[in-house]
């Protein structure tokens, strides 16, 4: 039976098992969706904005590690996705982008909401397509499937003309893809994996960087045997919280521009260092050449050889899957007779201990006055125990929320940590409630960033998600204050939002519950109230502290032991 390339389209999505389809209509992709239209396989969720659309999918990928997937149209649609799909590209989400194309006779002569997708999404996506034949449709899809899930994850692009979504052909959905000039690295090298294990036995001053890969190749339960049976610290990047239980002893929190004192040091000063599944990008290790002036052993395993070696030479490159290479480096250590120095190990950890002293620990000073963002979060995370999914946008508020939401599991934490992208905090909220409906989801964000995809509150009415919006209101761009008082004379140039709405009528008005929380004492009362409306989506705008940064930094440009705690201010 001959069907139209729309039609081959929504089968495609069916064949790879897709639940939900974020997106937008317009005249390009007409035809695609009066084929959704006539199937109810696939769930379409209408948002306002393109944006919105990848968010909502990238969310959904993270929190359940499947292919998230978004149809918008050709143009502005198209456009407008562009800030979503390089959200993904950056923190190697698996995404599909569905998009439509003018006519194929009249691409290239600026006809009406035309664009060069493929041009426009090069530098974003893990690759792209532009199909002109009906017959490609569905191994391009397959293919796109493919490609966005194996390897280092990352976006994907098809991008299909009107007319080819209209003409007809029989279809044939290919059992398996076969790329000749892809083939990602499944097992990692095992004479690397043994030299690997010898150096992590020898190591006096060891230490554990775990990165979002992580949580990607869902290696948590491998990283957790691999640092209890060594008994070595760990730390966890922004976007492998959760990799490893943020509870347990052996977890020195997270390092980086806003991690804690111990982490850093212990990453600045340790003698052997295995990186698993993180990048050493600029917010871990501040400045490249102050990192380098302590000389280690690195072991750097990641499945992306382009990321290793990258920035920081390295002495044992490993390529490969995460959960493979961790399960056999696991059995090579097993299977030694030698075990890390009991007493070099005792050493390291009261070194680690004075440092953990030294730094103080995550703190602030709280108030009876005025609402501190940080016991906003602590709270939380008491009422929630742990458990919920908490999405975020940018700013000091994510620095909260990775800081002082303690995570004990992968996949609870979404936030956009390569580009941050302000915005995103809602939206993939969405993706993260539609994909776990019976669950706790918590979109901590700021005046600032909600603004941005504020009219998202209309999806969620529509789809009854009953998402909690926590606001930390300050009045500022809290980050760009931040800086502008540090490094600019407290010269505080554009920064301090001058005509805020009524954030309770806003959420009102879209159909939703909004409470405006004042004072400290209402805080752990308005957040049971929201948490007991299990149906009703409830907007939280807490009045907070406008003076409070995050502590401790390092500041641009400096290096991980160049960090200024809260008391050296």
């Amino acid at each position: 039976m001959e069907m139209t390339g729309a039609e081959i389209t929504i089968r495609c999505l069916q064949e790879e098992g897709v639940e939900f389809l974020f997106g937008y209509p317009g005249g390009a992709v007409l035809h695609i969706y009066d084929a959704l239209f006539q199937q109810d396989k696939v769930k379409h969720i209408l948002v306002r904005h393109e944006q919105a659309a990848i968010h909502a999918a990238d969310g959904y990928a993270r929190s359940s590690d499947k292919v998230g997937v978004a149809l918008v149209t050709s143009g502005p649609g198209l456009t407008n996705a562009v800030t979503g799909i390089a959200t993904a590209y950056m923190d190697s989400i698996p995404m599909v982008v569905i998009s439509g194309q003018v006519p194929t006779y009249a691409i290239g002569e600026d006809a009406f909401q035309e664009v060069d997708a493929v041009g426009i999404t090069r530098p974003c996506v893990k690759h792209n397509f532009l199909v002109k034949d009906v017959k490609d449709i569905a191994s391009t899809i397959k293919k796109a499937f493919y490609l966005a899930k194996s390897g280092r994850p990352g976006p994907v692009l098809v991008d299909i003309p009107k007319d080819v979504s209209a003409h007809k052909t029989e279809f044939v959905y290919p059992a398996s893809v076969n790329i000749r000039s892809y083939h990602p690295q499944g097992r990692g090298d095992s004479q690397q994996i043994r030299q690997a294990a010898q150096l992590l036995l020898e190591a006096k001053r060891p230490m554990i960087y775990a990165g979002g890969g992580v949580v990607l190749s869902g290696a948590a339960a491998q990283l957790t045997d691999l640092v209890r049976l060594l008994g070595f610290p760990c730390t966890n990047t922004l976007m492998g919280l959760g990799g490893y239980p943020a509870n347990d002893k052996q977890y020195v929190g997270m390092l980086g521009m806003h991690g804690t004192y111990e982490a850093n040091m212990s990453m600045q000063h340790c003698d052997v260092l295995v990186a698993i599944g993180a990048r050493f990008d600029d917010r871990v290790i501040g400045n490249v050449e102050h990192f380098a002036q302590v000389p280690r052993k690195i072991i750097h395993i990641d499945i992306d050889p382009s990321s290793i070696a990258k920035r920081v030479k390295v002495d044992v490159p490993i390529v490969g899957d995460l959960k493979l290479v961790l399960d056999e480096l696991l059995s090579v250590l097993r299977s030694s007779r030698q075990k890390p120095g009991a007493d070099e190990m005792a050493a390291w950890w009261s070194q680690i201990e004075e440092w953990r002293v030294t730094g103080g620990g995550l703190r602030y000073r709280n108030s009876t006055e005025i609402i501190k963002p940080q016991f906003v979060i602590e709270t939380l995370h008491k009422l929630t125990g742990g458990d919920a999914f908490v999405t975020s946008d940018v700013g000091q508020h994510q620095m909260w929320a990775a800081q002082y939401y303690k995570f004990n599991h992968p996949r609870r934490w979404i936030n956009s940590g390569g580009l941050g992208t302000m915005g995103f905090g809602l939206p993939a909220a969405m993706g993260v409630q539609l994909k776990h409906p019976g669950e706790t989801v918590a979109c901590v964000t700021g005046e600032g960033s909600i603004q941005m995809n504020i009219q998202e509150l209309s999806t969620c009415k529509q789809y009854h998600l009953p998402i909690k919006v926590l606001s930390l209101n300050n009045g500022y761009l809290g980050m760009v204050r931040q800086w502008q008082e540090f490094f600019h004379g407290n010269r505080f140039s554009e920064s301090y939002m001058d005509a805020l709405p009524d954030f309770v009528k806003v959420a009102e008005a879209y159909g939703h519950v909004g409470i405006r929380i004042d004072k400290p004492c209402d805080v752990e009362p308005a957040i049971i109230e929201a948490l007991s409306r299990k149906n009703d989506l409830v907007f939280m705008d807490f009045r907070t502290d406008p003076t409070e940064n995050v502590f401790p930094m390092v500041p641009g440009g400096k290096g991980l032991s160049e960090v200024v705690l809260s008391e050296d201010l």
